[in-house]
């Protein structure tokens, strides 16, 4: 349950993941911290006052102010007086965790350079419900928030991470999904395995498996709607051989650990884990 006194809290920054979409997600503790706060920063402050009227947490008179990229130099001298005066102050992004493609970055510096305490109460993420519902391998990737808007620029962003070794997560907008999917299939190959997931947590949450050119293809006559987490599966070796598998597996082992080495392997060319670690067990064996 809340805590039904207000106690006061230290002076600091407390940072609060808030509900991708369904607002019984929010933490006991952040509701706490919402409670407690003596001046509570949103990214959108509707978003935020929505939250706490569904969870019954009355504003009073406390300050509720927005900060955002297009704000952020002018607010950030006014939130520091506040810390001068020894208040608690809570930052909340619109949706997900803070920080995570998200504007408070410059806030969070400020803060440690002045000295103040900086805390977070974790919780929900678009990033990581997207990976645990995609299907996808989970065991390494590589989040690049938004791509350019342009192709040319998009494709060379993409051609980045084309030898990646790891699951790439991308946020993307509903109209330039299609174009984004197309040229990802362009540069990281039309048959790589990728997921759209769509208004994760909410009413239409949906997860679409397929190629990098299946996706495109469904979505190029109509945008989807809501909020999309693109998840795009890590590239592949080709033809590997045997050989060059025990040589990475030696280079490997030559650094670290028999369980390390098999995972490194695996992880960059694909094949399965049980195979490669028990090619570099027999290899460490051998000596």
């Amino acid at each position: 349950m809340l805590n039904q006194e207000k106690a006061k809290l230290p002076a600091g920054l407390y940072l609060i993941a808030t509900p991708l979409g369904a607002a019984r997600d929010i933490t006991l503790r952040a509701l706490d911290l919402l409670q407690t706060a003596d001046v509570l920063v949103a990214e959108d402050t509707r978003s935020l006052r929505r939250l706490m009227d569904i969870h019954g947490l009355p504003l009073g008179e406390r300050p509720l102010v927005a900060y955002h990229d297009h704000n952020g130099d002018r607010m950030r001298p006014k939130i520091k007086a506040w810390f001068a005066q020894g208040l608690a102050v809570l930052y909340a992004s619109e949706a997900g965790t803070p920080l995570v493609a998200d504007p408070g970055f410059d806030l969070v510096r400020m803060a440690q350079e002045e000295g103040v305490p900086v805390t977070s109460a974790p919780g929900p993420s678009a990033v990581i419900t997207a990976l645990t519902l995609g299907g996808l391998p989970t065991d390494r990737f590589l989040f690049e928030g938004f791509l350019p808007n342009t192709s040319s620029q998009r494709k060379t962003a993409l051609a980045a991470l084309a030898e990646v070794p790891a699951t790439l997560v991308f946020y993307e907008s509903p109209k330039r999904l299609a174009a984004m999917l197309r040229d990802a299939g362009q540069v990281l190959g039309a048959e790589r395995q990728a997921r759209v997931c769509r208004e994760l947590t909410k009413k239409f949450e949906e997860i679409v498996p397929g190629t990098l050119q299946e996706l495109a293809q469904r979505y190029a006559d109509a945008a989807p709607k809501g909020e999309i987490v693109v998840l795009i599966d890590r590239g592949r070796l080709e033809k590997i051989n045997e050989e060059d598998v025990e040589t990475m597996l030696r280079q490997a082992l030559a650094a670290g650990t028999v369980r390390d080495a098999a995972d490194h392997v695996s992880v960059a060319t694909g094949l399965p884990r049980r195979k490669v670690y028990q090619m570099a067990l027999k290899l460490g064996k051998d000596g």
